[in-house]
């Protein structure tokens, strides 16, 4: 009985991203950014700051040997390139930087890319994120020594 039931659950699903599909083009082709005050402001966005602290918070509780700490505020938010969508590169990007004070009252640099249209099944946008320090299995290049050398990826 669950396989059938997770056989019409999922077609109900895709029937129902099948027609947000063609609305999530639409609209992804409606975001265009034409100076710098315009991008920027997409890394202050509630939704990508929120994002990260909440994926940050998950991040400290998981991985080993990190300090149990999280983002209390965002400090300096900045965009760093935008790299829009076209033939080559199908996803646009945007480049940010700012700086985070932890719970433990320290300040560190975070830096992240917003990409459009790479949420959950494709759906919205996708935010990864790097805090110097905080790259414990060199994701995005950057290890446990607190230096500003890591999160060369996101840079």
């Amino acid at each position: 009985m669950s396989r059938i039931a997770s056989t019409i659950f999922a077609a109900i699903i895709g029937l129902g991203t099948a027609g947000l599909g063609t609305a999530s083009v639409q609209a992804a082709d409606l975001a265009v950014y034409t100076d710098n005050s315009g991008y920027s402001g997409m890394c202050a966005n509630a939704w990508v700051l929120n994002r990260i602290t909440s994926r940050f918070n998950h991040q400290v509780r998981n991985v080993p040997h990190l300090p149990q700490v999280g983002i209390s505020n965002f400090q300096r938010i900045y965009a760093t390139r935008y790299e829009p969508a076209n033939e080559d590169h199908p996803i646009g990007r945007t480049y940010c930087g700012a700086t985070v004070t932890l719970s433990d009252g320290h300040d560190r640099s975070i830096w992240y890319l917003i990409e459009e249209g790479m949420g959950f099944a494709s759906i919205g946008d996708n935010v990864e994120f790097c805090v110097a320090g905080f790259d414990r299995w060199y994701v995005y290049n950057g290890g446990f020594n607190g230096d500003q050398a890591g999160c060369r990826v996101l840079r």
